[in-house]
Order: C-alpha cells, then structure tokens, then sequence
C-alpha cells in the first residue's frame, strides 16, 4: 500500500512538472513588479522547454533588459553575458551552454504581449534570449518563434527602462529580471 501511495504522490509531481506552462518574472529597476507569461508548449515545444529548463535553472535570474526599442519590443534572456548590469558591452551576443534550437515557426501574429525568441540572422539559432512585444510588430509574423503570451503585468513591461538609437541599447542602469520561476 505504501508504494502504491509513493507511487501515486511521485505520478503527480511529475505531472504537475510537466504541466507547467508559464513563467512569473519579478522584474527591478525603473518598472517594479511581476510578469506573468503564458508558454505556447503546443505551438513551439522546444523553446518553451528551453525557457523553462533555464527558469528552473535559475540562469533566468539578474539577466537585464539590454535592448529596449520604444513602440517595438523589450530583449533579455542572455545568461552568458547579460547578467553583469554596469558591463552591457556584450549583453545580447550570448546564449546559454545548450545547443541553439531549430525554428518553429507559426502564424500566432507579433501582437502586444507576445513573447518571440531572439536569435541571429540564421532562423535556427534561437537559444536563451527572448522579447516582449510592447506594441504589434506583423512584421516578424512566420520569421520567429512565438513562444508565449503575456498574461498579467504588461503594464510592468511597459514601464521597462528604453534604450537609446535605431538598436535600443539601454544607457546606464538597465532594468533586469531579478527572478524568474516555473509556473502552472
């Protein structure tokens, strides 16, 4: 009986794993508070795992905002070189030390609150870094993956610290993710 009960209580935390479907990101700095993000397992798998796996990882944790366009999106996500706020010289030209991913791409269109994976100019390398769309941006519809929605606090995106220039990069003390955590 007691492996049975074990057994089932061990089934169940590994289904509610599993069922994790989004991201709570505790953002600091000029915008204060909480993200929710809803992860798209069904329309790109692979990098909401990504997310995840890094977000349980803890590798999501002090990574900053370093390129922030007004009216366009918000990027963060480089665990290589983006969590060393007062050095932004690299910030956006890491990854993380799993291999890029392939594209999976969809017709769920850039609207405001979309989550996208950054990536270079080759479509298959997408790894770690992510945007938050401020506003809608049709433009990058069937070009990157869409990997999640925002689905509470778009008002703490909006609030993010901008950039300067035609590439976004943020001057002095940018905003950062202080925590990022798997959610239901």
């Amino acid at each position: 009986m007691r492996k049975l009960i074990a057994g089932g209580i061990f089934a169940t935390l590994i289904a509610s794993s599993v069922a994790a479907s989004g991201l709570q990101i505790e953002v600091a700095g000029e915008a204060n508070g909480t993200v929710t993000i809803d992860l798209l397992e069904d329309i790109a798998p692979q990098h909401a795992a990504r997310m995840m796996e890094l977000a349980a990882a803890g590798k999501y944790d002090g990574v900053v905002f370093h390129r922030v366009i007004d009216g366009f999106m918000a990027q963060t996500g480089d665990v290589q070189h983006g969590t060393d706020p007062t050095n932004l010289g690299r910030a956006g030209t890491g990854g993380s030390d799993m291999p890029d991913l392939p594209a999976e791409f969809s017709d769920v269109p850039f609207d405001k609150g979309v989550v996208g994976m950054a990536r270079s100019q080759s479509p298959n390398s997408a790894n770690s870094q992510f945007f938050i769309m401020f506003d809608a941006g049709h433009f990058l519809n069937g070009q990157y993956t869409v990997v999640g929605r925002v689905t509470g606090g778009q008002d703490v995106v909006d609030a993010i610290k901008r950039g300067t220039g035609g590439n976004g990069a943020v001057v002095g003390a940018p905003d950062m993710m202080k925590t990022v955590t798997v959610i239901d």
